[in-house]
């Protein structure tokens, strides 16, 4: 199953370090918001336990990457923002959002390690098995923790925004967005689980999925919000929106074909894994269409896969006409978001297109098989 976090899975190029002009910069009192958020956490704690919790609550949040609270400051910026204690808030408000679902997926996954560390959930476990519990009851307790964690860390989120500091009409567009956010982040989820059970699942279902659980909070909450805060004009965060989704859509599709047919190098993951695991990408779901699939199927899901049958799979992919499929969805979807970044104002036009260029740049294609049977999304 996928996680629900993308720009951290893939080594490209960083598309915030890159850009121009840079963020303002927080003041003293900004920069420790996120610290105050943990600070009254800590102030409130009822036992060793408790504290415990938020201790690796915290810890999560510091070694995290900030993709997303940097994208959203920068395009604040470029769109006029000055404001840099009310941004440093809503940054935070997007970290912590961000937490809370890396915390959830991974109970939802049933993992216990993180970036090669143990995670909430892995750490509370290890905990419980020292005071004696059994392996089933240690791995419940770890995902409780987990769980309660993630809560914390979503209720931090809200808290965020609604004391930001912005107006009360901004206020309330940056909470109706975050709920969007949510709900659509919710159903993917859902989706992403219930398609690991569906051998049937179609192109459609897997396109929605990556746009709902990646491209909603990892790329439309950042940049929608950094218009509504900057004051932009419904135009332009309408715009935002629409290369957000499409961006991000396209961005996890090319993070699937890189996890099947990247290095170790390349990616930072096994490159056996996602074969391995069988999961349900676009490529999987074209493929599964084609004649190719009943050879196919003995090397997708195969906990012992081989290195052998690994490229052998990677053949029929590309043979079958799976990988030049998805490819051109790929294609088509960074053609549009590079049609909305350049309805925006030339500032913004270009930090966006360094996002494109960074995140999803453009591939040599893939050959196209002489046969090939598939069902293909129309509208991408």
């Amino acid at each position: 199953m996928t996680a629900v976090i993308a720009p951290e899975g893939r080594r490209a190029a960083s598309p915030v370090t890159a850009l121009a002009p840079p963020a303002p910069r927080p003041t003293r009192a900004s920069a420790l918001d996120h610290e105050r958020f943990f600070a009254t956490g800590r102030a409130q704690v009822v036992d060793e336990h408790d504290r415990a919790l938020w201790e690796t609550l915290h810890e999560l949040t510091v070694t995290g990457k900030r993709f997303r609270p940097a994208l959203f400051r920068h395009v604040y910026a470029v769109l006029g923002g000055r404001d840099t204690e009310t941004a440093a808030k809503v940054a935070d408000a997007i970290e912590l959002l961000h937490t809370a679902f890396v915390i959830h997926d991974d109970v939802i996954d049933g993992d216990e390690v993180r970036r090669g560390q143990a995670n909430i959930g892995g750490t509370f476990a290890a905990r419980a098995l020292r005071a004696g519990a059994s392996p089933e009851r240690a791995r419940h307790y770890g995902g409780t923790a987990g769980i309660l964690a993630g809560d914390l860390a979503l209720a931090g989120a809200v808290r965020e925004i609604a004391l930001c500091g912005a107006r009360p009409e901004q206020v309330g567009r940056l909470l109706d967005l975050l709920e969007e956010v949510l709900h659509r982040s919710a159903a993917g989820e859902l989706a992403d689980v219930r398609l690991s059970l569906d051998p049937d699942g179609s192109l459609d279902e897997v396109l929605d999925v990556a746009e709902w659980k990646t491209a909603a909070y990892s790329f439309e909450l950042p940049l929608r919000a950094a218009g509504i805060l900057a004051d932009a004009p419904d135009s332009v965060i309408e715009a935002l929106g629409s290369f957000a989704r499409h961006l991000g859509t396209a961005f996890q599709l090319r993070d699937d074909v890189h996890g099947v047919f990247g290095t170790a190098r390349e990616t930072g993951k096994d490159p056996l894994g996602d074969l391995r695991e069988g999961k349900c990408t676009a490529l999987i779901t074209v493929a599964r269409s084609t004649d190719a699939w009943d050879e196919l199927a003995d090397f997708v899901g195969d906990p012992d896969l081989t290195a052998q049958g690994a490229s052998r799979a990677r053949e029929l992919l590309t043979a079958c006409g799976a990988r030049s499929t998805v490819e051109s969805i790929i294609d088509g979807l960074r053609s549009a978001a590079l049609s909305h970044a350049a309805t925006l104002p030339g500032s913004a036009h270009a930090i966006l297109l360094a996002m494109v260029n960074a995140l999803v740049p453009a591939e040599e294609k893939v050959a196209e098989p002489t046969t090939a049977r598939t069902r293909v999304r129309g509208a991408a």
